[in-house]
């Protein structure tokens, strides 16, 4: 398996570099992490994203604390508290304590290490998988960012397109920008142009027209958290897109691995939605470009009910039309080691 040695995360033996996701495509800038406060930081400012990626961070930031002599059930809490709906996070850290607990800081760094090559490994196990489903000459559509940038160097939904690329399948990708970080703008468009993958941009509010008009057979998204029955909770906008595709008769597919599924909960509805400041919305970057008084909403996440999801693919194959039983056959092996 040939994985791209695109990265937002490098191990550098005393510290984590983090590339600054804010910045790209215009800048490439690596943030310096030596504590976990450091790794809190990068992931609640959003300069890592995307939930796998999120997990290894948050795997590194256990590293880091054992090589300080931190405390490590107080710097595991921080770490899970850093972005509250992405369980990945929240995976990752307890994998690193369960595994890892009473061993000397290297053997922290060294499961860290590992957990992030075997997940490029799942990713591409995933792309593969979900990449079978497509048909020749096909147009797709995704959202937001689910490419190397996301993962530990491959790609989910994304991934999928990539596999479906180098198999000669793909005609085109539809982008959505991803408002309000424009990951789909900024990230997505600039993974697909490092590999001359023909793409479109399409603005959030016209996404559901394109569809109609461009006929896409898939629309492709990640996951930041499954629940038990198959609801899940994506990038914000994934639930408008699901109800338009199953309107125009457009398939829908979720591509994450299996440890996003969260069989604690039941439904959807118990998924915590995180906010972020209405700052977000309210201004572009420095520039305001609403009413100084104005007042926002901004939920970064939604729920899409699994009954509008086709296709759930994972790093252990398809499951079409997922459910809680067909859920529950993947739950094996589940819990880490």
């Amino acid at each position: 398996m040939a994985v791209t040695l695109l990265t937002p995360l490098r191990w550098m033996g005393d510290h984590l570099a983090v590339l600054d996701q804010r910045l790209l495509p215009a800048e490439q800038h690596w943030i310096r992490c030596e504590s976990v406060a450091d790794v809190v930081q990068v992931i609640a400012d959003m300069a890592v994203r995307g939930a796998p990626a999120i997990g290894l961070a948050g795997a590194y930031g256990m590293a880091l604390a054992a090589l300080r002599g931190d405390d490590m059930g107080e710097q595991s809490q921080r770490l899970v508290a850093a972005r509250p709906t992405a369980v990945h996070l929240a995976w990752a850290v307890k994998a690193m304590c369960e595994r890892c607990a009473g061993q000397a800081a290297a053997g922290w760094v060294q499961y860290a290490e590992q957990m992030h090559a075997e997940d490029a490994q799942l990713n591409f196990a995933m792309a593969s998988h979900g990449a079978q489903l497509l048909s020749s000459g096909v147009r797709v559509m995704t959202h937001c960012n689910t490419g190397a940038l996301a993962t530990g160097g491959w790609g989910t939904a994304l991934g999928v397109i990539r596999v479906a690329h180098k198999a000669g399948k793909l005609q085109e990708v539809l982008a959505g920008e991803t408002r309000p970080w424009l990951q789909g703008a900024r990230l997505t468009a600039w993974e697909l142009e490092q590999e001359k993958i023909p793409y479109r941009l399409v603005a959030d509010g016209a996404m559901a027209w394109a569809m109609r008009e461009l006929r896409p057979e898939w629309v492709i998204v990640g996951a930041d958290r499954i629940a038990a029955n198959g609801d899940t909770a994506n990038k914000i906008g994934t639930f408008s897109l699901a109800v338009a595709a199953r309107a125009l008769g457009v398939k829908f597919m979720v591509v994450a691995p299996k440890a996003t599924i969260d069989f604690e909960l039941h439904s959807g509805a118990d998924i915590p939605i995180e906010e972020r400041p209405g700052v977000e919305l309210t201004r572009l970057g420095a520039q305001r470009v609403a009413p100084e008084a104005a007042q926002a909403w901004n939920p970064v996440f939604d729920v899409t009910p699994a009954n509008l999801i086709d296709a759930l693919v994972t790093e252990a194959g398809v499951v079409m039309q997922p459910d809680a039983q067909k859920l529950q056959a993947l739950s094996p092996g589940m819990q880490p080691a």
